[in-house]
């Protein structure tokens, strides 16, 4: 799934995962949209952003 880098904090989403493509300073995520999965999980280890693209380190 590619979803469009906007060039502004995305507000209400936290992300900490700094070595992603989206993430921006002060744990924020500039993806217009965010997809986590799967869809029958029971608690969050069982989640996984879908979103997630590796950034340029």
């Amino acid at each position: 799934m590619r979803v469009s880098k906007m060039d502004r904090a995305n507000p209400g989403i936290k992300c900490v995962v700094n070595t992603c493509y989206y993430y921006m300073q002060g744990d924020n995520c500039s993806a217009e949209k965010i997809e986590v999965q799967p869809k029958n999980a029971h608690d969050t280890q069982e989640t996984d952003c879908a979103t997630f693209i590796p950034g340029k380190e």
